[in-house]
């Protein structure tokens, strides 16, 4: 259902990024729970009789259809966790931009606002950070409604103000040091790029590092087209491909460099992945062509671990 939502999903919806947060996350916990997560705590502590005269808005239908008694979802009142969700906003995110909607901003856009909705449930306070070549919004972790609409509103600024044109390279280490430095409270950072700067795979790590150091957990997640970015897959003529961050251009047949491109990437991604495994940091490849389950299971073992 949730692979079958991003292959609907048009971009004139954007501007309901609550909506669209609201169905996936819903989509995914129907299929969670038939599966062998289903353990996961992800709405509310407990639940309680209904009192009467006071708000019907927590009471749970479901449990009153099976026990014909009325119950009260229960919600605990302090966070359990603080959370930031660091979206990289360069221009090699807006690939493959002839459809625009299926884009890696899109589809990052779309996860960051699934895993607001979901924090908000599991009664987590949540930030965003978006950031190209330097940090565009950082906002603090909170919990309330308010502040979530807010992260949706930037969400949503993001995804729909960046143009093909317009370059923006990404300077992703630069951006997480300065997160390690300025973030006070210990927080999960869940971050979202392609990891297609000049930055190498072990400048990357020194600012994770930093990050580590200063006690905050890390979730990466590398997004790509599998299909064209990393199995390299175009049609056996000759091609114009440009680069969306600093504008150079190239005509050549694919698959005349197909093996070594593919070669090369492989090698910068296996080195960032060992890396990230000797510091205990996720590192998940996310293909845009497959939905958001993935990237949603990641983060609910992730919280699973830490709580």
């Amino acid at each position: 259902m949730v692979k079958q939502l991003s292959d609907l999903i048009q971009f004139e919806q954007f501007d309901n990024l609550e909506l669209l947060a609201h169905q996936i996350v819903e989509g995914f916990l129907i299929g969670l729970h038939r599966s062998p997560y289903h353990g996961f705590s992800v709405e509310f502590a407990e639940h309680r009789l209904y009192n009467k005269g006071e708000s019907t808005k927590h009471i749970d239908w479901k449990l009153y259809a099976r026990s014909d008694k009325m119950f009260v979802k229960q919600f605990e009142e302090e966070t359990n966790l603080r959370a930031h969700i660091v979206l990289d906003t360069s221009s090699s995110m807006l690939f493959p931009y002839q459809l625009k909607h299926q884009t890696k901003l899109s589809y990052s856009v779309l996860c960051a606002a699934a895993l607001i909705h979901l924090l908000r449930k599991q009664r987590d306070a949540v930030g965003l950070c978006t950031f190209s070549d330097k940090i565009n919004i950082l906002t603090p972790s909170k919990l309330s409604l308010t502040h979530a609409q807010l992260l949706y509103s930037h969400l949503y600024k993001a995804y729909k103000t960046e143009e093909i044109g317009h370059k923006k390279t990404t300077k992703i280490a630069d951006t997480l040091h300065k997160l390690a430095e300025g973030l006070q409270s210990r927080s999960l950072l869940i971050v979202f790029s392609d990891f297609t700067g000049s930055e190498s795979a072990k400048e990357i790590m020194e600012s994770l590092q930093h990050l580590r150091f200063n006690k905050h957990e890390v979730i990466l997640f590398a997004v790509h087209d599998q299909e064209l970015e990393l199995d390299f897959n175009f049609d056996n003529r000759p091609s114009h491909f440009v680069d969306l961050e600093t504008g150079d251009s190239v005509k050549l047949n694919p698959t005349d460099i197909k093996e070594m491109y593919q070669k090369e990437q492989q090698k910068f991604f296996n080195e960032l992945n060992l890396l990230c495994k000797q510091f205990s940091i996720d590192f998940v490849e996310a293909d845009i062509r497959k939905g958001f389950s993935n990237v949603l299971q990641t983060y609910l073992l992730k919280r699973k671990k830490l709580m």
